[in-house]
């Protein structure tokens, strides 16, 4: 009910309120306390709300009491800003807290002389562990997975396989499947706990083993892996190298923040935005979005190009001038509905080769539709307005031309940008600007040079 709390909410603003009045009064005592009563969200969630200098005040007097797991809950640009008031020795335990990819993923934060310095503070096994996780590039499988899992030979028996778990220190705490390989290493399968549970203990474990379970190899696109766990309702998944050796695991909590990241990415640069600046610096954000803002630019002298090129008609019939921004508007909204269905389908592989066509043709239909929708509503509403049934039937037409023209610019741009390996959510939003503008404006001053003047 509106009147009462949200029970989810850890951080309501009158604890972040009570933070900052402590760190005011500098009473680091209450800090550590409000800070350690909050999970590892809940104290990130705190850190993004702070100023900078309030941020870098907090973490100093209270990084004793920072769970691990809050650093890889942290916003990218923050993430840097914490890491920067801890020393070699703090972010080394903390690493020694976290699984091997979110460990990786904290250190490849740092530049290398303080990853050194940081990897120097760690066990050699564990040293080992994340400079093998971040070998691979950033956004593969292999700097995904975690190595800490159950793998077992193909050679023993089920009661083999629960003693090694009864008496194993090194395992994950949680476990879902028992991964069986060969003497090579190599994955021969896996079995469910709950089927080895149900299984008497003579029983080899070769015997219940899922052979055919789905594998993806350390160099595949994080992206490619998000796709295989959505569509087989996967949980987990082995990670294996060229030779088909097994090399760890992907989990699917690992998988949930890589559809996120995803789906923000995309939200984004669809926007013109390469990089979420929610906590960046504003000379670094007007940096950031510099790039598009200047080929909008671009696009739009071009446009205005178009408009200059009718000048005389728009002299003569000042009506033009105020009508043809609402042929334009509406090309570029019905252009941007198809091109974010289009993008958004390209990204999860629903939109492919196969059927690019009939969503073309589908989308086309649409913009036809819409386009002679708008049309007579705009046409007699601008024959009221200004008396001129000729004046009326020409945007009517121009507003079918550019809404058909959107619609296929929204399907055809990302599909040719995919085609020559350019991500279409960067670029297309941009091109369709243009697209939609042009042809608008082309096609109402064009029609009303020829039948209005």
């Amino acid at each position: 009910m509106s009147g009462e709390p949200d029970v989810l909410d850890e951080v309501p603003p009158e604890l972040v309120r009570r933070v900052e009045e402590a760190l005011a009064e500098d009473r680091s005592e209450e800090l550590r306390g409000l800070l350690g009563g909050l999970s590892a969200v809940g104290q990130a969630s705190i850190l993004e709300q702070l100023s900078e200098p309030e941020r870098d005040q907090l973490v100093t007097i209270t990084k004793g009491e920072l769970d691990p797991e809050t650093l890889i809950e942290l916003d990218e640009e923050v993430l840097e800003s914490v890491l920067d008031q801890l020393d070699s020795k703090d972010i080394a335990a903390a690493a020694r807290e976290l699984e091997t990819d979110d460990a990786a993923s904290i250190l490849e934060e740092l530049r290398d002389e303080e990853r050194q310095e940081v990897l120097a503070e760690l066990p050699a096994a564990e040293r080992a562990e994340i400079e093998s996780a971040l070998a691979y590039p950033e956004g593969t499988a292999g700097r995904l997975m975690q190595r800490s899992l159950v793998k077992v030979p193909d050679s023993w028996a089920v009661g083999e396989v629960i003693d090694h778990c009864r008496e194993a220190t090194d395992l994950p705490d949680d476990v879902y499947d028992i991964f069986v390989v060969d003497a090579g290493g190599r994955l021969r399968g896996s079995v469910p706990l709950g089927r080895m549970l149900r299984t008497k203990r003579p029983v080899p474990i070769v015997n219940i083993v899922d052979p055919d379970i789905r594998s993806v190899p350390a160099t595949a696109d994080q992206a490619e892996v998000a796709h295989l766990f959505r569509d087989h309702n996967l949980v987990s998944c082995p990670v294996v190298d060229s030779r088909g050796r097994l090399e760890g695991v992907i989990m699917v909590d690992d998988v949930v923040d890589v559809i996120d990241e995803e789906a923000e990415e995309d939200l984004l640069k669809m926007g013109g935005v390469g990089h979420d600046d929610m906590y960046a610096s504003p000379v670094r954000t007007a940096r950031l979005r510099m790039v598009w803002l200047t080929v909008n630019l671009a696009t739009a002298v071009l446009a205005s190009l178009v408009i200059g090129q009718f000048e005389h008609s728009i002299e003569k019939l000042v009506a033009l001038a105020v009508l043809m921004p609402i042929v334009a508007s509406m090309g570029g909204n019905a252009g941007t509905q198809t091109v974010t269905v289009a993008v958004r389908a390209l990204a999860t592989g629903q939109l492919t080769a196969a059927n690019a066509l009939r969503f073309v043709a589908k989308e086309a239909a649409v913009g036809g539709l819409n386009g002679f929708l708008f049309a007579f509503v705009m046409g007699a509403a601008v024959v009221a307005w200004y008396g001129d049934w000729r004046l009326g039937a020409v945007i009517a037409a121009a507003m079918v031309c550019n809404l058909i023209a959107a619609a296929l610019a929204g399907t055809l741009i990302p599909l040719g940008l995919q085609k020559f390996g350019i991500d279409p959510a960067v670029s297309s939003t941009v091109f369709l600007t243009t697209v939609t503008d042009v042809i608008g404006f082309c096609a109402f001053l064009g029609l009303a040079t020829i039948f209005l003047l």
